[in-house]
């Protein structure tokens, strides 16, 4: 019978092998086996799945993928805890066998040994953003995921035009996947505590919106837009052009006057065609 990590186990594994939950790496150990099932559950792991995991962490996350999933390919940065990961899916019943660690920086990743199909992780706050996208554009056999990931963050990725927290997280996830909210996630879960919030956000991939040369020039646009989101487009997107942005995007169908928070990523893809290559 196989078993999830409680809360004292963890610490205990933490105060063994040295490890200091540090704010720099963002690291907020879940404690709660019954959120790690509840995570699970909703990314809909299939016993055929191929799971990613980034941040791994003490390993609460990863038993619970191993219930379920046929192999679990990890990636985590720090080398104490990539080490200790093997041991503790074997000291709690799994096959080993059925675990790859890697022992690096998810935004530098560029290969893995087995093509995912799913990813679940509790991403680290700071670099939430990048990892998803990153992973995202490298990785087309990951057909859907659930991560969890600070609320504001995840207000930002769900969010749509015209909505407050609507920007270039929102516009760019689309290029490749659907995003919706998939619940929250008490803070009481975590050691430490962190002070703040968290959620769930559950994609699903879609083919991508177009080829990479066109992922380049449209994703510029979309960071001219945001970097001065207050400006109008003709104004914000002035750098871009080697005419008058407002001829360049009146000509894509779009309101010169408008700004960047209202439009869609077809939008944006229609100013990046009218850009002199």
């Amino acid at each position: 019978m196989t078993t999830l990590l409680g809360a004292a186990e963890i610490r205990e594994i933490a105060a063994r092998i040295g490890v200091n939950p540090t704010k720099k790496l963002g690291q907020n150990f879940v404690v709660d086996a019954n959120t790690c099932r509840r995570i699970v559950k909703v990314a809909d792991v299939r016993s055929d799945d191929v799971a990613l995991e980034i941040g791994p962490g003490l390993g609460s996350l990863t038993l619970a993928l191993m219930e379920i999933a046929r192999k679990v390919v990890a990636i985590e940065i720090d080398q104490r805890l990539a080490a200790e990961l093997p041991i503790t899916v074997e000291s709690h019943g799994f096959d080993v066998e059925n675990l790859i660690v890697r022992n690096e920086d998810a935004l530098t990743t560029q290969s893995l040994p087995l093509d995912p199909t799913i990813l679940v992780a509790n991403l680290p706050y700071n670099i939430s953003v990048p990892v998803l996208l990153h992973f995202l554009q490298k990785f087309p056999t990951i057909r859907s995921g659930v991560v969890m990931v600070q609320s504001e963050v995840a207000d930002r990725l769900v969010a749509k035009p015209g909505t407050k927290n609507y920007g270039s997280p929102s516009v760019k996830a689309t290029w490749w996947a659907d995003l919706s909210g998939a619940g929250n996630v008490a803070r009481q879960v975590f050691w430490p505590i962190p002070n703040v919030d968290s959620s769930l956000v559950r994609f699903v991939r879609h083919q991508a919106a177009g080829d990479e040369a066109a992922r380049l020039v449209t994703f510029s646009v979309i960071d001219a837009a945001f970097a001065q989101r207050r400006k109008m487009l003709r104004g914000a997107l002035s750098q871009l052009f080697e005419g008058t942005a407002e001829e360049a995007i009146t000509q894509a169908g779009i309101d010169p006057t408008a700004r960047g928070e209202t439009l869609l990523l077809s939008d944006f893809m229609a100013i990046a065609n009218t850009l002199t290559p």
